[in-house]
Order: structure tokens, then C-alpha cells, then sequence
């Protein structure tokens, strides 16, 4: 089977540090999500059993059958929308909005409405936009400096010593290397690490028109303008022609299924993606997809075990996690400037595009890579947009 053929350690490694930057960077997110609507205990890992279980049926498929790193996850801003919007909803009710939310991904994605828009990005956009996206994972990592000197010069010198004599294992090297160090620190807690299953629960949906205006309406909104246009985005930037259609209406399509135990909105990843296809993850760019099939076979372990993961989360610091993150996403945050910035005439659009989208704006709840992408594409049209009677000399 030629799956098997393409796994590689450095795949496998990938796919892992891909599930560590995701679920360490907003898993807290969706606790405060679930607790928001009183989920219980049992409840609250439900839903990471459940987004566990959309991450893989998604991911692990999808990858394996366009040959392309397909990596999902949950909806990190509209985990945030949930934490503020959802006051007076029931959880019936949130999990009926949840539903609503999902049809309609559902539908943009299966009429081609949302690929159709993805066509008119231009590509300098789009790989401006991945940088943008992803230059504050190195500046974290270089900030970390402050807390963890030893820790992070460690990893940034076992980096740049392998990526000398050993590039493609430069990124487990920095792996093994960090959690050496904070093992050797006495940093590295296990003392509250169980391992318990957890267990499916069913919420039955209540469709209420308020619970679909608040909740629904905005978390569609949402996951499609801050999460799946820049997921469309950072495939395209790594030299893939992604069918969106099909994986979109996937996403949608999950969530839908899941939504009564919990998954509230799956949409493509961006920056967990672009550790998959980065280099490191395999020299071939054909064989980068076994990244995204580990990463989904991690989220289907960690969901499997979803009282357990919090505590896995607990034993690293957040140090080592942003430093491991910043280092293994140098490389696609050098290829994307590299190239937005190689056409000298669209120059300008791509370097606006980067630079709003580095700046963390959040307007009407929409983050910054969405707004990034619409001052490019303004710039774009204001900078280059034919003058009316110039051809006839007027």
C-alpha cells in the first residue's frame, strides 16, 4: 500500500507537533466554550471526543484520497464566539445552532458557491496571507527568550546544527531536544497524567430562531471568513490545487453528524496545516499528506481520551510549545514571503495582505486573515484596475 510506503518518522513527527500547536493553542478555548453553556464534566469531554473524532474522519480520509495534506480542526474563533454569545441559550439549543451552522457550510461547499469566491484570490495573496498568519508563532518563539533562555537557545541551536547536516530531522531533533531539557529541568509534570476514556454524550437539538440568529448565523460567518479561506489559502500558497468543494462540504458534513455530542464547527486548518506540508515533514512534496493523516490518527487518540488530554497538555511548558512551533514553521513563513514578494508589479497588494493580516486585527468578530486578504484584494483593484479610456487615450 503506498500509505504505508510514505509514512516516515519525520511525518509522523509533523503530524504530532501539528496536534500540539493546535490543541495547545485553543483547546482552553473550547473548556471555557462548553463550560459557557454548563456542559458537565462528562460533557465537556464529549466534545473533545467528538472534535477528536471530526479531525480524523476528516483529515485521515481526505488525505488519503486526494494525496494532499488535508488538515481540519475546530472552529478556534468560534469557540471564542461561543464563550461570549451564548447567554440565554440552552445547550438543546446551542447544539441545534451548531447543527444550522453546519448545513450551511454544507451547502456553500457542495453548490461550489465558496470555491467559486476562492478563484478570484489572487495566488500572492494568498501566500502573503500564510505568512502574515503565521509570523507570530516566531516571534513567540524568539520572545520565549525572555522566560526560557536555556530552553529556547537549546532548541534554536540543535535547529540550525541540524538543519547543517540533518534538515529533514531538524524538527525531531528540536522535539527530543525540548523535552530533554525540561525533563532534566524537573519542568516536565506527569504526576497528574490518567488515562480514562471518554464516553459519547447526546445532547437532542432544540431549533430556536434566537439560538440560529446568535449562535448559528455568526459561527457560520466565522469559521468561513477566519478559518477556511485562509485554510483554501495555505494549501494553494504550498503548490496544491485543493478540490475545495469537496472538502469543505466534508467539514460541514462532520460537523453535522457530531454536533449532538459536542463538535460545534470543523472547518480546514491553516496554521497546524502549514506544519504539514512544510520540508520537514517529508522531502517529496507527494508524500506530505501522511503528515495530515498523523495528525488526524493524534487527534483520534487524544479524543478517544478526552479526560486525558488536558493533562498531556499540562507536562510541556508553553515555552517549549511556542519555540517548537516557531521553529518548525520558519521555513513556510520564508517560502510564503518569498513568494508574494517575488512579482515586483503586485508587490504592494501582497506586502498590505501581510502586514494586516501580522497586525491581529479583529473587526465584526472576523480576524485578521480574512481582513488581510480584503485590503489586498482592494489594493489590487485600486493599484492595478484598468482606468476607463486610457486604451483610447483620454
Amino acid at each position: 500500500m503506498r500509505a504505508l510506503k510514505d509514512l516516515t518518522l519525520t511525518a509522523v513527527v509533523a503530524g504530532f507537533v501539528a496536534w500540539l500547536v493546535a490543541f495547545s493553542s485553543s483547546a482552553v478555548i473550547v473548556f471555557q466554550a462548553a463550560r459557557a453553556l454548563g456542559a458537565t464534566d462528562a460533557q465537556v469531554a464529549s466534545w473533545m471526543l467528538a472534535l477528536g473524532v471530526a479531525i480524523a474522519a476528516t483529515s485521515i480520509p481526505l488525505s488519503l484520497r486526494y494525496r494532499i495534506p488535508v488538515a481540519t480542526a475546530w472552529s478556534t474563533p468560534g469557540a471564542a464566539l461561543l464563550v461570549t454569545s451564548v447567554d440565554g441559550v440552552t445547550m438543546p439549543q446551542a447544539i441545534g445552532a451548531f447543527m444550522v451552522c453546519a448545513a450551511l457550510i454544507v451547502a456553500v461547499g457542495a453548490t461550489g458557491w465558496f470555491e467559486a469566491a476562492m478563484r478570484r484570490v489572487p495566488h500572492t495573496l494568498g501566500a502573503a496571507m500564510l505568512a502574515g498568519v503565521l509570523l507570530r508563532f516566531a516571534l513567540e518563539a524568539f520572545g520565549a527568550l525572555e522566560t526560557e533562555f536555556v530552553l529556547v537557545v537549546s532548541m534554536l541551536l540543535v535547529y540550525l546544527v541540524a538543519r547543517r547536516f540533518i534538515p529533514r530531522y531538524a524538527v525531531p531533533a528540536v522535539l527530543v531536544t525540548g523535552v530533554a531539557i525540561v525533563a532534566a529541568q524537573g519542568h516536565l509534570v506527569t504526576g497528574g497524567l490518567r488515562f480514562e476514556l471518554a464516553r459519547p454524550v447526546f445532547v437532542a437539538p432544540e431549533f430556536s430562531w434566537a439560538a440560529i440568529v446568535s449562535v448559528a448565523l455568526p459561527l457560520f460567518v466565522v469559521t468561513m471568513a477566519s478559518q477556511n479561506v485562509p485554510g483554501v489559502a495555505v494549501l494553494r500558497s504550498a503548490g496544491y490545487e485543493p478540490p475545495v468543494s469537496p472538502l469543505v462540504t466534508w467539514t460541514g458534513v462532520s460537523a453535522l453528524v457530531l454536533a449532538p455530542f459536542g463538535a460545534f464547527a470543523m472547518n480546514l486548518a491553516a496554521i497546524v496545516a502549514a506544519i504539514t506540508m512544510g520540508e520537514d515533514a517529508a522531502e517529496d512534496p507527494d508524500k506530505r499528506y501522511m503528515a495530515a493523516v498523523s495528525f488526524g490518527a493524534f487527534f483520534l487518540v487524544f479524543g478517544l481520551l478526552g479526560a486525558t488530554v488536558a493533562s498531556v497538555f499540562a507536562m510541556f511548558p508553553a515555552a517549549m510549545v511556542v519555540t517548537l512551533a516557531g521553529l518548525a514553521l520558519m521555513n513556510t513563513i520564508a517560502a510564503g514571503l518569498d513568494s508574494a514578494l517575488k512579482d515586483e508589479a503586485r508587490r504592494e497588494p501582497a506586502i498590505i495582505t501581510f502586514l494586516v493580516t501580522a497586525s491581529g486585527l479583529q473587526l465584526f468578530g472576523i480576524g485578521a486573515a480574512f481582513w488581510g486578504i480584503v485590503a489586498g484584494l482592494l489594493a489590487s483593484v485600486v493599484l492595478h484596475a484598468p482606468l476607463r479610456g486610457a486604451d483610447s487615450g483620454a
